[in-house]
This record gives structure tokens, sequence and C-alpha cells, in this order.
């Protein structure tokens, strides 16, 4: 556990919240008295994810019956001949 003075608290703000971060205690003293402990607080727990729509099988979506289904031969290249025709 690092102390360090009213005054260099002051000045290295940022750097001692970066430790403390990193999980590291700091003791801020006046002197020699010890005044004041930086320590990390419990990071709040994950929000908890609530189920997308294609996470219940019965749902009808994108993935309805035929999607994965190869296309018709009439409908490969149509986009490249549509492309080239004058």
């Amino acid at each position: 556990m690092a102390t360090v003075t009213v005054h260099e608290a002051k000045t290295h703000m940022s750097r001692l919240l970066a430790r403390v971060e990193a999980g590291e205690e700091i003791i801020i003293a006046r002197g020699r008295v010890e005044i004041a402990k930086l320590v990390p607080l419990n990071p709040p727990p994950p929000a908890r994810r609530t189920p997308g729509r294609f996470a219940d099988p019965g749902v009808k979506g994108i993935l309805d019956h035929g999607f994965w289904d190869p296309l018709p031969e009439d409908h490969l290249g149509m986009a490249m001949r549509d492309r080239h025709t004058p």
C-alpha cells in the first residue's frame, strides 16, 4: 500500500486513480498523518442481456423455411447479366 502526500495526490490524481483502478490501495497523508485512503470500488455487475428475437426457435423471422435453399437456376447470375445489357 503506497502513501502519498496531499500535494502529490493533487498533482498526480489521474495517475493515482489509474493505479487504484488496477486494484492498488493508496493512502493520502498530510505530513506524516494519514487522512484518507483511495480504494477501488467493486465494479457494477454486468447488465443481464435479454434474448434477441432469434433466441426462441418458435419465432418466425429471417431464417424461415427456404432461406438457406439454393437459388433457382434462372436467378443465378441475373445481377451480372442485367448490368451488362444495354
